[in-house]
């Protein structure tokens, strides 16, 4: 790297300083263009007590989407029901019986852990190998 000196630079600074704020002249338009933005009326310029269109009686009689009642939810069948009652029931209980204080017997206490372990272990066995469509992305809509 070339070290220039002092006096090189202040030159180099005054021509910048100098030059500062001049602009390049552009050809001037002929004709300039004038913008006009035209805005949407608003509805309460026109009356300024309120508009009947804002009126609740003006609303209901607007049509409005009513979508369908949506499907009721599926029963899952009967053997992953219970594995998906040992996945979110056994910890639900060991909670209950823990904030309440409740003594619980050690059966109870292995059949509850044992109803966990199982049911995940069933949901996870039983998952498809294979994707639904061997082009599918992952994408569900």
């Amino acid at each position: 790297m070339k070290r220039e000196n002092p006096e090189e630079q202040d030159s180099a600074w005054q021509k910048i300083v100098e030059n500062y704020g001049e602009r390049a002249e552009l050809d001037a338009a002929d004709d300039p263009v004038e913008v006009v933005i035209e805005r949407e009326p608003d509805l309460r310029d026109e009356d300024p007590v309120g508009s009947s269109l804002f009126d609740d009686d003006a609303i209901d009689e607007i049509d409005r989407f009513v979508p369908d009642s949506p499907p009721p939810v599926p029963m899952p069948p009967p053997d992953r029901f219970l594995a998906w009652l040992g996945v979110f029931g056994s910890p639900t209980v060991l909670l209950v019986f823990l904030v309440l204080g409740i003594g619980m017997p050690q059966i109870l206490g292995w059949i509850l852990v044992g109803g966990f372990v199982l049911g995940f272990c069933y949901l996870v066995f039983t998952l498809p190998r294979s994707p639904r469509d061997p082009w599918d992305d992952g994408a569900v809509v």
